[in-house]
């Protein structure tokens, strides 16, 4: 290959990364070209880009756009996959998929400069996802706030019962 078309495929490569810096790394190359057609498609509904991609180009396109510490994991056959709600949903998609499918395998990932083994993909996969920590962060929040609220309006719905009974009483 010439280094004309090899400079291509790496703005390619790093064109279709663009700003993103979270990325799950497996290997496809054991999948049928109908599983891995429908395993490819299926990413593609739930927003998840899967490229297959030569690890020497890889490493050059990551260079390009800044991502590092990713050179360990790529070894033997790669493709990459990036995309979802955020990492940990990422990583719950693809372990879904690799204990479904046996012939695909985690090699590792990315997230924010930090390296990935295929264990902490693992890892990252049973840890709550984005929306369910702002969920968790808010109810936390409104805890308190609806305890105090509850306090507040206990004693007080109690007294204007009290009023409204002596008024009514006056009244008659």
């Amino acid at each position: 290959m010439s280094k004309f078309v090899k400079e291509m495929i790496i703005a390619e490569i790093a064109s279709q990364i663009g700003e993103v810096r979270d990325f799950v790394i497996v290997d496809s190359a054991k999948l049928d070209a109908i599983t891995d057609n429908g395993f490819r498609l299926k990413l593609q509904e739930k927003g998840i880009t899967a490229l297959t991609v030569k690890n020497s180009l890889a490493r050059c396109a990551f260079a390009n756009v800044g991502i590092e510490g990713i050179g360990d994991v790529l070894k033997g056959p790669s493709t990459l996959v990036w995309g979802g709600e955020d990492i940990v949903a990422l990583s719950k998609e693809m372990t879904k998929w690799a204990s479904d499918i046996k012939e695909l395998d985690i090699k590792g990932g990315v997230t924010e400069g930090t390296s990935l083994s295929s264990d902490d993909v693992a890892k990252l996969s049973k840890s709550p996802g984005r929306m369910e920590l702002i969920g968790q962060i808010v109810s936390r929040i409104l805890g308190p706030g609806s305890q105090l609220a509850g306090a507040i309006k206990g004693p007080g719905g109690v007294l204007a019962g009290q009023i409204k009974t002596i008024s009514e009483g006056e009244e008659a």
